[in-house]
């Protein structure tokens, strides 16, 4: 993990959301297919002098031998680093993927399955179970989009490539490290086109500071189908970042009319002097003492709000990101049974709301025009489908949403 890696990512979870069945982005930055080493003199040559420096940092030699054995250059890696589609995505949208139908019935089946686990976890951490899985949740998946690309070549091509050699040199470096301490296998050391790796996510230099090997096989295996010492890397992350075990990560919040801030995490007050200023709980009720409190309001005082705690800012830790923080607080909340954010989103730049989103995208489905599930956040399947259905009506081609397309599919 890294320290506010959002440029590397922290993980899959970096929420670089890429297209998904729905139509939605997928919470993933995993690759869905592997990419193939071409031949590159130049890069070989930069290898050759990699391992020079890497003996020289005190890398043995049957290590590097076996790292680089089957290393190559991955033109594709080069191409993901160079075009990363930054996406503008709605806190509304965000939340619709990172807490989706499906991600939180798939936490809480991870919940059961790992319970045992987890609660383990919780009791040597500190850090409480739904937390680590919705974490786990936003990274990975819950374990189903780890990464399949060989770390070390993905390293070595983005470390000659030089956009961020010295970064990247020190990840690779790090990842000899990890081999040589027998942590894992050049052949199982597998991860994101960035090289984040295993269940959680962790680059190598995080891998390092942060890791533990919570099954006591002498290993940090955070590859293994077995998602323990990954669930307690994470913890132990968060731990060391300052988390409070009881304190909420934040309280969806009632804003009194009028109010006029302050707002953002560089103001803070106590619950009871923000109750005094009239923001109480979505029930009208004061939000107990849990420490100093931030209000955040992503989409405007008209939209949600919430009073946010210092375990948002150790969440941020992981991922600097405020709609991150928000989304796994979110997620780990609907993973206990509290209820989905109350206050209302604006709509959106075509005058609908999610729900004339999803009736959109269930509508389309009926009539056979496929967007997978549906979940009110529009990409480029929902797009599709809806050129597809323009199409065949006759009607001006445009791939995009409107309440006159929703009217028309009624």
């Amino acid at each position: 993990m890294g320290i506010s890696r959002r440029t590397i990512a922290f993980g899959l979870g970096a929420l670089a959301l890429t297209a998904c069945s729905s139509g939605s982005s997928s919470v993933s930055r995993a690759s869905p297919a592997k990419v193939k080493a071409v031949p590159n003199p130049a890069f070989d040559a930069w290898v050759a002098s990699f391992k020079g420096r890497a003996a020289a940092n005190g890398i043995s030699q049957s290590t590097i031998d076996r790292a680089f054995r089957n290393v190559g250059y991955l033109p594709d890696v080069i191409q993901k680093d160079r075009n990363q589609t930054e996406f503008t995505r709605t806190l509304e949208d965000y939340i619709a993927i990172a807490a989706s139908d499906e991600r939180i019935r798939m936490g809480k089946s991870a919940l059961s399955k790992h319970n045992g686990t987890l609660s383990a976890i919780e009791s040597r951490y500190g850090v409480e179970k739904q937390v680590v899985t919705a974490v786990w949740g936003l990274e990975s998946k819950y374990g189903t989009r780890r990464g399949d690309i060989p770390v070390i070549s993905s390293l070595s091509t983005l470390a000659y490539d030089g956009r961020r050699g010295a970064f990247m040199e020190k990840q690779l470096m790090a990842a000899l490290r990890i081999l040589q301490r027998g942590d894992t296998t050049p052949e199982n050391m597998l991860g994101s086109w960035a090289g984040a790796m295993g269940h959680t996510q962790f680059i190598p230099t995080s891998f390092e500071a942060y890791a533990v090997d919570f099954t006591g096989d002498g290993r940090r295996d955070i590859w293994s189908d077995n998602p323990a010492d990954a669930l307690a890397s994470t913890a132990a992350y968060l731990q060391r970042s300052g988390w409070k075990r009881g304190q909420p990560w934040g309280v969806e919040v009632r804003l009194p009319a009028g109010f006029s801030g302050p707002t953002g995490r560089g103001s803070t007050r106590t619950p009871d002097a923000w109750a005094a200023s009239g923001v109480l709980d979505m029930k009208g009720n004061r939000v107990p003492n849990h420490g100093s409190a931030a209000i955040l309001a992503p989409d405007g005082l008209s939209g949600p709000a919430f009073m946010v705690f210092n375990n948002f800012n150790v969440i941020l830790r992981y991922n600097n990101a405020e709609s991150y923080g928000i989304g796994v607080g979110h997620l780990s909340d609907r993973l206990v049974g509290k209820p989905p954010i109350q206050g209302n989103f604006a709509p959106d730049r075509y005058g609908m709301g999610i729900d004339d989103r999803k009736e959109l995208q269930r509508r389309l489905n009926a009539k056979g025009y496929d967007v997978g599930e549906p979940d009110g956040v529009i990409g480029s399947k929902t797009e599709a489908a809806i050129s597809d259905y323009e199409r065949s009506k006759g009607m001006a081609v445009t791939g995009q949403p409107s309440m006159a397309l929703l009217n028309s599919l009624r």
